[in-house]
This record gives C-alpha cells, sequence and structure tokens, in this order.
C-alpha cells in the first residue's frame, strides 16, 4: 500500500462504504435573535441594529430578505466595530456639512 493510502486510513478518512458526517443546521438568524437590537428602519428592507457578533459588540447596517415569511440579514450590509462606530459617530457634524455644500 502506497504511504497516501495508508496515512488517510490512520487518519479516519472515509472508505467507499462509510457515511459522510452529517451536517449541522445553523440556527435562524432572523430578527428572533437575543443579541440583536434593532434600533431603526431605513427603508422596507435596510435596518441598523446594534448586536454582539463573535462576542464583540457591532453596529450593523444591512440589507434583509423574506423567505417563508420570516425576515433574514442578507450580505449586503456593513457591521462597524465600536471603533469604526465611533470615528463614524464623531465625524456627522462634517458629513453633513459637505451634503449641505453639494
Amino acid at each position: 500500500m502506497s504511504k497516501k493510502g495508508k496515512k488517510r486510513e490512520e487518519e479516519g478518512a472515509l472508505s467507499e462504504g462509510d457515511e459522510p458526517p452529517k451536517k449541522i443546521s445553523k440556527p435562524d438568524n432572523d430578527l428572533d435573535d437575543p443579541d440583536q437590537i434593532v434600533v431603526c428602519e431605513l427603508s422596507k428592507n435596510r435596518k441598523v441594529s446594534v448586536r454582539n457578533w463573535q462576542g464583540k459588540v457591532v453596529v450593523d447596517i444591512r440589507e434583509f430578505y423574506s423567505k417563508d415569511g420570516k425576515e433574514f440579514p442578507g450580505k449586503k450590509g456593513i457591521s462597524l466595530s465600536m471603533d469604526q462606530w465611533k470615528i463614524l459617530r464623531d465625524h456627522v457634524d462634517e458629513i453633513n456639512h459637505e451634503i449641505e455644500n453639494t
């Protein structure tokens, strides 16, 4: 037997008759998430929320989509860390000034 085949057997790799491991389904990431607080709705499908993600608090500005009567966060959006949020918050007056002068 070749070295490659022997290594697979030692690591417990699947042989022809074995079944692959079962996938664990992810919990729904809809608005029932207890770590998510919707602060405001910017439009029908855009929301600003504050949530705990990987142990850190983030400000999430995201598009949502509906599926089977439930709302789910989409890929389009941005999660700002607290440092990023504070920088944006501190520059709101400058942003408003530029908007008014455009």
